[in-house]
């Protein structure tokens, strides 16, 4: 493999790697934010962490993940050791960042949280209904298929 070789593959892998990245976030936007931003962490760290294919040429780089899953599928290595190690120490180095950034964080959110006061809640119990909301609106429901000479309109349009 020539050095040409080797960069459009890492070039199509970061491509393919990136493109996963995305689905995941948009997968896991619908959770809780202390729920979400581990995740998406831990599937960063497992895209993105290169590991030493052949320990004589430490020169040449693979995915880990990748390494892994061709040494326990195929048998064909011993390097799967190294792999798990090396995406161990960089998850391990991702977390504790992650940790030192979210404590930093969280003071500074309840902080600006306070600055701008409590905030009212809203009061579900009296709110007007739909129904309320229109007849305030029109008197009574009002029939939008003619206009108000009494024409008849071609088109039928809802009311927002």
């Amino acid at each position: 493999m020539t050095e040409n070789d080797y960069l459009l593959a890492w070039g199509a892998y970061a491509v393919a790697a990136l493109g996963c990245l995305l689905v995941w976030f948009r997968l896991t936007r619908w959770m809780w934010r202390y729920l979400r931003e581990p995740l998406r962490l831990l599937a960063a760290v497992l895209l993105f962490s290169p590991t030493v294919v052949d320990p004589s040429n430490e020169e040449v780089l693979a995915p880990a993940i990748a390494i892994t899953a061709l040494d326990l599928l195929f048998d064909v290595g011993n390097s799967i050791w190294r792999a798990v190690a090396d995406l161990s120490m960089y998850g391990l180095i991702a977390f504790a960042l992650y940790v030192l950034f979210v404590a930093i964080r969280w003071p500074l959110a309840r902080w600006w949280k306070n600055r701008r006061g409590p905030q009212p809640e809203p009061d579900d119990e009296n709110a007007p209904t739909l129904r309320e909301i229109m007849q305030r609106e029109d008197g009574d429901y009002a029939d939008t298929r003619y206009d108000q000479g009494g024409k008849g309109r071609a088109r039928v349009e809802p009311r927002l």
